[in-house]
């Protein structure tokens, strides 16, 4: 790949599925973040959803859409994002990520809700390339962190790399009662966490687990290690800005922040 302006690194706080259809506060921040930063030469994913046992990319020409969910209406299933792939980018990350064997995947995966949810609002053209990158759950957090620094170069490239998460998820508190807000037990993690990232303090980042909120914010952590390879892909001298906050259906916190 050739040299392209300097982009962003973002995490997006993606919530459920049917933000894809939604006009609301969230769906509109990302909206204008994408009007706002230069035109990505591609994007590099990081979600919640492909939590495997394994570092992966997406190699292929044409990714599909992956429908991954169940009891949804039918036209959740409809949604297609048909952005063409970058197999140029999947090589580029696997010498960038070495030693770590970064596996190309034809066949398993494609561009799931964690993505596509947030990018037919930021980029609705489904014009710009896109691979998504897994999360190997058999690693811990500092893992992560580390293959985020990694990632550093790509910025420099042109290309935009997108963890999306959540820094709060707990589905099993879920309360469709509660349509933007939340308890105060997840407003207080989110600010925390907020203001983790503000300081630049990727040591209580990756230590998550040792605030007493977190067995209820962070029950599992696949959605909270999409913000630490934002977090790794952070510069001394990048600002951080917090696109949108908030919480949502009583359990999720729908943060949005932008590095550099």
């Amino acid at each position: 790949m050739t040299t392209g302006e300097r982009m962003p690194a973002v995490f997006i706080g993606h919530g459920t599925p049917f933000n894809a259809l939604q006009d609301n506060r969230f769906t509109q921040a990302w909206s204008v973040f994408g009007r706002q930063i230069p035109r990505p030469r591609a994007i590099l994913a990081i979600s919640a959803h492909w939590y495997i046992g394994a570092t992966a990319a997406t190699p292929m020409p044409t990714p599909p859409t992956v429908h991954d969910f169940y009891g949804f209406p039918p036209e959740m299933y409809q949604i297609s994002y048909p952005a063409p792939g970058a197999p140029a980018l999947v090589a580029a990350l696997q010498e960038l990520v070495a030693p770590v064997w970064l596996q190309s995947d034809t066949e398993q995966w494609g561009l799931d809700h964690g993505t596509w949810s947030v990018l037919v609002h930021m980029f609705p053209a489904a014009d710009i390339p896109v691979v998504q990158l897994s999360i190997d759950g058999r690693q811990p957090p500092e893992y992560h962190l580390e293959l985020g620094k990694r990632l550093s170069p790509l910025r420099d490239e042109g290309v935009l790399v997108m963890g999306s998460g959540n820094i709060v998820h707990n589905l099993r508190l879920m309360d469709r009662r509660r349509p933007g807000s939340g308890p105060e037990w997840a407003a207080r993690y989110d600010a925390l966490i907020q203001r983790y990232v503000a300081e630049g303090d990727d040591e209580a980042l990756v230590q998550y687990e040792r605030h007493p909120d977190s067995d209820l914010a962070v029950p599992t952590p696949d959605h909270y290690l999409p913000l630490l390879y934002a977090a790794g892909l952070r510069r001394n001298d990048d600002a951080s800005e917090v696109l949108v906050d908030g919480l949502d259906i009583g359990c999720v916190s729908m943060t949005s922040i932008k590095l550099g």
